[in-house]
């Protein structure tokens, strides 16, 4: 039982490990936003390609707030948080509970 344990806690780090990059992406997006970035640059594309399918389908149902405003990292910054709550620390309490 120790090895399916094992096994749940690595997927349940990986998974931790991925969201918060995906955080970090998601805050990068919105902090480029800001400023004028410069869309050819292999970074800037690359980052938008990341997350412009996930911020896509929110933003299109999103009311259009002042001047534009776009909310959508928010409510994928607010969603990741909750997944991350919720997915990692079920996964860790079933493989400390297997072990």
């Amino acid at each position: 039982m120790s090895l399916l344990a094992g096994f749940i806690e690595t997927i349940a780090f990986l998974l931790n490990l991925v969201i918060i990059l995906y955080i970090w992406i998601i805050i990068a997006r919105a902090v480029i936003s800001w400023i004028t970035p410069y869309y050819y640059h292999p970074l800037v594309r690359w980052i938008y390609r990341l997350t412009e399918p996930v911020l896509r389908p929110i933003r299109s149902r999103l009311p259009v707030i002042y001047r534009g405003m776009d909310l959508s990292p928010l409510i994928v910054l607010l969603a990741l948080f909750i997944l991350r709550i919720l997915l990692v620390s079920s996964l860790l309490r079933l493989a400390r509970s297997l072990f």
